[in-house]
């Protein structure tokens, strides 16, 4: 039987991203996801086409063809339900000061966190369907000065008001701007490399509460994952 709800997830190969498309499979979601890593988002989509349609594109969100081609693969499943963008770069690791944070590089983080969400936003603008979701995953980088993490956290710290204001504007959509928290993940121990963070909880966590948001019919704005409450019924 036809899935009655699908996603576009970027990121998906690994982490919070495959997270959350393993819980959207479980529940019948057909999927449009993506990765820079081919052989990891084939290994992917070989174990959510298990579950449900998955069509895997492999690509860089910063490039307009790629977003494009994410766009089209949404057109082809007939619209969506919901836009994940949980694609992004940390930057060099360790983390830099600013003072030495190579302008280069920023502009990378900037484009891949800020630049590529709004991107794919306006590419898919056409198939998102009334009410649908859009999930921007940011950090608490965004709203807390943390030395070190200047070029990061000031690029989701845009991403958030990015969001706000995508908020306003749309308000046929629901935008909602997720803050993970620490995740035991590839991206958070290239942050901290060397040390161990094996007390990290696991991505699945938040992936259920970002499923939980979607489910929700809760206001646009910010939330964290793990502490999203909803109405008991």
């Amino acid at each position: 039987m036809p899935s009655t709800k699908t996603a576009l997830i970027t990121g998906a190969s690994r982490g919070l991203g495959l997270a959350l498309a393993r819980l959207l499979a479980s529940e019948g979601w057909a999927l449009v996801i993506d990765a820079r890593g081919e052989a990891a988002l084939e290994a992917a989509r070989r174990t959510l086409e298990a579950h449900t349609v998955v069509k895997a594109i492999a690509g860089d969100v910063r490039d307009p063809s790629h977003r494009r081609a994410l766009a089209q693969a949404a057109a082809d499943l007939g619209g969506l339900d919901a836009l994940v963008n949980n694609a992004s770069i940390l930057g060099p690791s360790p983390q830099p000061q600013l003072l030495d944070y190579p302008l280069d590089v920023l502009e990378q983080v900037y484009a891949a966190n800020v630049i590529a969400p709004l991107g794919l936003l306006q590419a898919v603008r056409g198939q998102l369907k009334p009410g649908a979701a859009v999930i921007n995953v940011t950090s608490d980088a965004a709203v807390e000065a943390y030395e070190g993490w200047g070029g990061y956290g000031s690029s989701k710290a845009a991403l958030e008001q990015l969001s706000a204001v995508l908020a306003a504007e749309n308000p046929g959509l629901r935008v909602y701007w997720v803050d993970p928290g620490d995740m035991r993940t590839q991206m958070q121990q290239e942050a901290y490399p060397g040390e161990d963070i094996s007390d990290r909880p696991l991505p699945d966590e938040s992936a259920a509460g970002i499923l939980a948001l979607l489910h929700s019919s809760l206001p646009a704005g910010r939330y964290l994952a793990r502490e999203v409450n909803l109405p008991e019924a």
